[in-house]
């Protein structure tokens, strides 16, 4: 009996899923966030790079001079508020945390949750839907990032030099997947936020965002330039974990709020 209800629940996420990523990848939103993540990094690195402070000698000092600055620092000092820090891949999460509140918000704009409930779903299997395919999207965010980072440093003629940034290609690497999956985080804190807002996107949107400024200053501490193995199953079992319980909390904001 265990493995029939198994089996149904499987085939309601992959309908589920397959559901959300045509919705998803049909709308322009997706592609609009796509873009600004790819350009971002090229924007930041061309027109900040011959911007700075005066050296002793009175010429203008580069706010960047190396392109994994654009990925982040090494050490993880969540401290530091000069322009290379604040300017970097962290801001994809608050793009992240508005993307979410969208595509959730125009469910309930649309009136396609109350129909989607009232056919077929499951609030379980929407919840874990919106999570894996919103994460994906999250994904995709970052990995475009890191491309526009390495063209923009190019066009910049900033130095590449991984270790004069304090790092290793490896731990590069493994920086990039402690970020991806510390989105996990803010995706589920924008979705379950989207839940309690449902049709006042101005209020899901403004809470994700004040809750991302809460956890900002971690992203650095989580995620330095010079990950390692420690980084990397932190927030593969953290992010996970976390979009588990806000996912169980979701799901009963769902069961206990009108859908409207």
């Amino acid at each position: 009996m265990s493995g029939v209800k198994h089996t149904a629940f499987i085939n309601r996420l992959k309908s589920m899923l397959k559901v959300d990523a045509r919705r998803m990848f049909t709308a322009p939103t997706v592609w609009i966030m796509f873009g600004i993540s790819l350009a971002l990094p090229v924007l930041i690195l061309v027109m900040t790079s011959f911007i700075g402070g005066n050296t002793e000698n009175g010429e203008a000092a580069a706010m960047f001079t190396n392109v994994w600055q654009a990925i982040g620092s090494a050490g993880g000092n969540a401290m530091s508020m000069d322009i290379a820090s604040m300017c970097n891949i962290n801001l994809l999460y608050f793009l992240v945390a508005i993307f979410v509140c969208l595509f959730v918000g125009e469910d309930f704009r649309s009136g396609y949750v109350k129909n989607l409930f009232t056919v077929r779903s499951k609030k379980t299997d929407y919840v874990l839907s919106k999570t894996i395919i919103l994460f994906a999207a999250a994904a995709g965010m970052f990995l475009l990032y890191f491309i526009g980072a390495m063209a923009g440093g190019g066009i910049a003629g900033l130095s590449f030099d991984v270790a004069a940034a304090g790092a290793s290609a490896g731990g590069i690497v493994a920086c990039m997947i402690s970020k991806i999956f510390f989105a996990l985080v803010f995706v589920s804190i924008a979705l379950t936020l989207a839940t309690v807002g449902k049709q006042k996107l101005w209020l899901s949107i403004l809470g994700s965002l004040a809750a991302g400024m809460l956890l900002f200053t971690m992203i650095p501490m989580m995620t330095p330039l010079n990950s390692g193995a420690f980084n990397v199953v932190l927030c593969v079992l953290g992010g996970p974990a976390f979009a588990a319980g806000l996912g169980a909390i979701s799901n009963l904001i769902l069961n206990k709020t009108n859908l409207v």
